[in-house]
């Protein structure tokens, strides 16, 4: 048999292996991301509605955005969002990256895939078990630091989420360059700061904004956690949920909606940057 005629074949076999071929699997597919983005995108519709009501359209308007931007509520639940999600991911991305530097090029540290394994746990732990412990600690101690809390919940909370992308940078790293370095007598320390570091940028920046939009959106931890005064965005907006849906919370959504999406393609892109 020529080899034209094996590729052929083996063309002929992987199409068939492909799942793409299954019957059913284009309309399974396109009704599951109707299922899953439709919803997001009646809230953004209906965000610039004229009417009071939610669900009733009258016609177009972003009045509603200009009353979400003067209301002094969602200003003060804004601040301290911002403040405890960039404190929160500066220790977090911090921690995440020593971590990620001592499991992957501390040659001395035994059980590594264990404490990789806690490191990650907090990613399968169903949240409101991580959030009842942390209320439960806190209370034990009696921590009361206002947004502080809030702070220390995030940063242990979103550790995982920064450590991922950093850790994917290291292994994808040529160590060759830290061994050619350490060859023209650089210390460890020096290469650190001269290789590793200047190489890792691209992993650290895209774990940073990936643990700033957990932060930023997190709902059950916060409200575990939150004392009062500590009100963030996703509170005061579950606060305006429970009196009723307005095209005032669809346009406080639609814009953490915008900064989410616009965060996770940063990050996306910049840890594919080589």
């Amino acid at each position: 048999m020529s080899n034209s005629k094996i590729l052929q074949a083996d063309i002929k076999i992987s199409k068939s292996k492909d799942i793409r071929s299954l019957p059913g699997f284009s309309w399974f597919t396109l009704s599951f991301f109707i299922y899953l983005y439709l919803p997001l995108m009646i809230l953004v519709f209906f965000s610039f509605n004229s009417s009071s009501s939610a669900t009733v359209w009258e016609g177009f308007s972003i009045d509603w955005y200009f009353k979400a931007f003067a209301n002094d509520d969602i200003q003060r639940a804004t601040k301290n969002s911002l403040i405890i999600a960039v404190v929160s991911t500066f220790f977090a991305t911090i921690f995440a990256t020593m971590a990620a530097l001592a499991l992957s090029r501390n040659r001395k540290i035994k059980h590594k895939p264990m404490f990789m394994g806690l490191i990650i746990l907090p990613l399968m732990v169903p949240e409101i078990v991580t959030a009842v412990a942390t209320l439960t600690f806190f209370s034990t101690i009696g921590l009361s630091l206002g947004i502080g809390n809030i702070i220390i919940a995030h940063t242990v909370f979103c550790i995982p989420f920064a450590y991922m992308p950093i850790r994917a940078r290291l292994q994808s790293m040529d160590k060759n360059l830290e061994v050619a370095a350490q060859d023209l007598y650089a210390n460890k320390w020096e290469t650190l700061r001269l290789i590793t570091l200047p190489i890792l940028v691209p992993g650290i920046f895209s774990g940073a904004m990936l643990a700033f939009i957990i932060s930023i959106d997190d709902f059950i931890i916060t409200l575990m956690v939150a004392e009062a005064g500590s009100n963030t965005l996703p509170i005061y907006i579950y606060g305006l949920v429970r009196k009723g849906i307005t095209p005032e919370i669809n346009a406080i959504s639609t814009i953490l909606l915008i900064i989410s999406i616009m965060f996770v393609t940063l990050s996306y892109w910049i840890g594919k940057k080589r």
